[in-house]
């Protein structure tokens, strides 16, 4: 059984306190590995080594900078296999899935940083007898804390920005998906990443995320998980002026209008609902459809959602592998019968799955839900695995009622041919990412992020590098 390592230093080390959590892989049930459950004494070994690395990494040149991380892009792609099937593993997702997604975009969050920071730019402003120019300087030690759906994906998203910027980075992995972020830590050893310039400390987010949270040296923390931490790290961090990012939850509408391009739709709907077992925050879980089509629709997305296979990750031809734990699991199940209770009517799935061999993995069928109020709780709280609504509309007043009803606001997708339609939801829709007749299509130099219980700030392109630096005016009087 492997035991995966803390990344301190520049050295893979145990905790100090030699305790360690269970790790489970989904599809089967069982423990296969052992991950750190580490605590304050581990967090402030990593500062210590942040900090004595830091004054180096920060005058290191751009250049050299963005080289390294050029070579750990390299090592990524190199190890494109053995990364997704460990992320298949800890995660439940499919193979192919990891192969397609997930690990080239982890490759490519270090590729686009190490190019965007050549890039970043500061800014002058001319006076008649002054000029004005703004240095854009790190932090100095930053705090990253990422969820276990995407795991390399969204831990490399907030890794990348913060060393290209310059600054030394204590981060902290999902407990539950640790193993693709502990395998990053060889890489990066292997890539010639300076001791101490990145530390990764596994554990529960009680111990080990709190503790980077109101740790004082640690100036930043950038943060994606559920909306009820978020609020904590925000109660915790904002009092002593620590910057903050925060990417939180979603309830993601999904509108349809009966001009769309319905076959690219249908596809893409299929996909946006059921995408790594729905948990992705991006997942559109409240599908709308214009009345003239619904009936068409009901029948082709219910016809193509029973014909998905569910099964062991490792299967090619699967298309949902099992959900991440037990506990979320559970949760997933628990808000199908609450949809029950609250009216809705069972199209397709709402049960679990038992694949022959994997009897005790955590597999749900993909479910479609109909004839729920659209401020139920099934409608307005986030489920976050393969469970989507549906249900008509008649009118762009009422789908926009029914699309801005819950206290999230991330992203939107709208399906219509019609421009000015398009350009009219978009701006009314409460969200911060708005898709329309696509959906998942991200270029890295845009801005991300959500509104309301979605999110505070923005990652993305120089939003990112932004947010890891400081700005410092200058003013110099000419003569």
């Amino acid at each position: 059984m492997q035991t995966i390592q803390n990344y301190i230093g520049g050295k893979l080390v145990a905790p100090a306190g030699g305790n360690y959590l269970d790790l489970y892989d989904p599809a089967t049930g069982q423990v296969y590995s052992k991950v750190p459950d580490s605590d304050a004494g581990d967090v402030e070994r990593a500062v210590i080594a942040a900090r004595k690395a830091f004054p180096a990494w920060s005058a290191t040149s751009v250049d050299n900078r963005a080289r390294i991380m050029e070579r750990i892009a390299d090592f990524i792609e190199a190890k494109l296999d053995k990364l997704a099937e460990a992320e298949s593993l800890d995660n439940g997702k499919p193979v192919w899935l990891a192969k397609q997604v997930d690990i080239p975009r982890a490759s490519a969050n270090f590729r686009f940083f190490a190019r965007a920071i050549t890039q970043f730019s500061s800014q002058a402003h001319e006076m008649t007898d002054a000029i004005n120019y703004t240095l854009r300087q790190p932090l100095g030690v930053v705090g990253t804390i990422s969820p276990w759906n995407l795991p390399l994906y969204l831990f490399t998203w907030k890794v990348a920005p913060a060393l290209a910027a310059g600054n030394t980075v204590i981060a902290k992995p999902s407990e539950v998906t640790p193993l693709t972020a502990y395998l990053l830590a060889e890489i990066c050893v292997e890539a010639g990443l300076p001791p101490g310039v990145f530390n990764i400390i596994h554990g529960d987010g009680a111990k080990v995320g709190a503790e980077i949270t109101r740790h004082p040296a640690i100036k930043a923390i950038s943060f994606t998980g559920s909306t009820r931490v978020g609020a904590e790290i925000a109660r915790v961090a904002a009092p002593v002026f620590k910057k903050l990012s925060l990417e939180m939850g979603g309830k993601n509408p999904n509108i349809i209008f009966a001009d769309c391009d319905y076959e690219r739709m249908l596809d893409t709907t299929v996909r946006s609902s059921f995408a790594n077992q729905g948990q992705i925050c991006l997942c559109g879980s409240r599908i709308f459809v214009e009345r003239p089509i619904y009936e068409r629709f009901k029948a082709d997305f219910i016809a193509r959602t029973k014909a998905l296979k569910v099964g062991h990750p490792s299967d090619d031809s699967v298309k949902l592998g099992a959900v991440v734990s037990k506990p979320h699991y559970d949760k997933v199940l628990s808000y199908i019968e609450i949809a029950k209770e609250e009216g809705g009517t069972i199209l397709a799935g709402g049960h679990a799955v038992h694949p022959q061999g994997f009897e005790n993995g955590w597999y749900i069928a993909p479910t479609i839900i109909e004839g729920l109020s659209a401020d139920c709780r099934t409608n307005t709280e986030e489920i976050f695995g393969p469970v989507v609504t549906i249900m008509p509309f008649d009118t762009e007043a009422e789908v926009l009622d029914y699309a801005n009803g819950t206290d999230y606001g991330l992203s939107c997708t709208i399906w219509t041919e019609h421009l000015s339609r398009a350009n009219r939801m978009a701006k009314e829709i409460h969200a911060g990412i708005v898709w329309v007749n696509t959906w998942l299509q991200r270029d890295l130099r845009t801005p991300f992020g959500g509104v309301k219980n979605s999110g505070v700030g923005r990652e993305g392109g120089f939003e990112a590098l932004r947010f890891f630096t400081e700005a410092k005016n200058v003013c110099i009087r000419y003569g």
